[in-house]
């Protein structure tokens, strides 16, 4: 198993709409091949900071089956808006 993890900088002010499109958005990531579990935690300390943890079989089902699908491009129009600066996403095993 593959843990994706990305550290999300939601613009200021926007967290509350961010959250109300994540758990839209949380929806078609579950709902890929490959995909086992994911998180979003809010930040204690910073108010619109977040850490997203996404489970997957590999980094394939990630980086191929997921960003290369049509659904990526619904998540993307979602989520992508918020972010700034633009989260950099590790891999884990």
């Amino acid at each position: 198993m593959i843990l994706e993890l990305a550290i999300l900088q939601i613009k200021k002010g926007l967290s509350e709409s961010f959250e109300v499109n994540f758990e839209e958005a949380s929806k078609i990531i579950s709902s890929m091949k490959g995909y086992v579990s994911h998180e979003l935690k809010k930040c204690v300390e910073k108010e619109d900071k977040y850490i997203l943890l996404v489970n997957w079989e590999s980094v394939e089902a990630h980086e191929i089956g997921f960003r290369t699908s049509k659904e990526y491009q619904q998540w993307k129009t979602l989520l992508h808006h918020f972010y700034e600066p633009f989260p950099i996403v590790e891999h884990y095993r």
